[in-house]
């Protein structure tokens, strides 16, 4: 693995503030009604996205994920402002306003969505795996679901297949304790969801997801496995959302105190502790760190408030365009 180095860890603090602070503002102007219809926040999950990206080969490794998807396009190379406009249902975004919060995409940065389908992407992802496979591009890919997914009957189907034809795919559940609203000791007779690979005889184990060093520990190992040939791994990530599931959940299955206490584990805390500890910063130049994250978020908010909306006519350039029904004109 590349090591982790007072570079990894400046890095890791400015985009975990980043990501934090990006979503922060998304949360202030949905309450304002400027980003429509749901909206699923990743503050708390940080830690898996900064350990990933630092394992990957962002120029062939791609990731697909469930609809807590803002960040990740972000990490991996997409502009934040195109992400806040998408969000804002603009024509500068991502997919020109058209996909919103749950279906951001980046194809041209290795992010392949954001998917509304609860666990619908997990056999997507196998199938990038497979198409890559297929064409010898020694790629790896991601893919993230969440522990409501991990129930779904597409995840059995999935890691049958995967395993069968030993596909370059790392499986990760973000375990972040309640999918919608129910605990993971409601849904299954044993909380450790790693296990269901054991069923398949696929390398499976869990993975403290508060803490960026130890994901990406695990993302090196199964990454290194997929790319020489060595098949799937499951990894469950135990990490904690400190917002609702979205944001209109009353939260009433869990206390305030819970929270708290999970936030004592903060990725963002975890990896400030080491730098002062260390010295591989002060507290002022973690303050201009702070600055400049906060600097940015107002950039793409201002970059999403001031970009027009769709036109109309973008309404008929984004559907099949049916070449003997000429009465529908296409621009695209």
């Amino acid at each position: 693995m590349q090591k982790i180095t007072k570079e990894v860890y400046l890095k890791w603090y400015e985009d975990m503030s980043f990501w934090r602070k990006f979503e922060d503002k998304l949360a202030a102007v949905y309450i304002q009604q400027k980003v429509r219809g749901f909206l699923h926040l990743y503050n708390g999950q940080e830690a898996v996205l900064a350990g990933a990206l630092h394992a990957m080969d962002l120029t062939k490794d791609k990731m697909i994920t469930a609809y807590r998807n803002h960040v990740q396009p972000i990490g991996m190379g997409e502009d934040p402002r195109r992400v806040m406009a998408e969000l804002y249902g603009k024509a500068t975004g991502t997919s020109k306003g058209m996909g919103g919060s749950m279906h951001i995409f980046s194809k041209e940065h290795g992010f392949y969505g954001g998917h509304g389908i609860v666990g619908g992407q997990i056999p997507l992802g196998a199938g990038m795996a497979f198409g890559d496979k297929y064409h010898g591009r020694d790629a790896v890919t991601i893919c993230c679901f969440g522990d409501g997914a991990a129930r779904q009957g597409s995840l059995h189907e999935t890691f049958n297949l995967a395993m069968l034809w030993n596909l370059p795919v790392v499986f990760v559940c973000e375990n972040n304790g309640y999918a919608m609203g129910t605990s993971v000791e409601r849904t299954a007779n044993h909380p450790d969801v790693w296990k269901l690979g054991k069923g398949y005889e696929m390398p499976c184990g869990p993975v403290d997801g508060m803490n960026p060093i130890k994901v990406a520990e695990a993302f090196d190992e199964a990454i290194q496995r997929a790319r020489k040939g060595g098949g799937p791994t499951f990894l469950e990530l135990k990490t904690y959302r400190y917002r609702g599931h979205s944001m209109s959940d009353a939260q009433h299955y869990r206390t305030k105190q819970e929270v708290e206490e999970y936030k004592k584990i903060d990725p963002i805390t975890q990896v400030k502790d080491v730098i002062l500890e260390k010295k591989y910063a002060s507290e002022d130049d973690l303050k201009a760190i702070d600055k400049r994250v906060k600097a940015l978020v107002a950039e793409c908010e201002k970059f999403a408030e001031e970009s027009p909306f769709p036109e109309k006519q973008q309404l008929y350039d984004m559907v099949y365009e049916q070449q003997d029904y000429p009465f529908i004109q296409h621009k695209i």
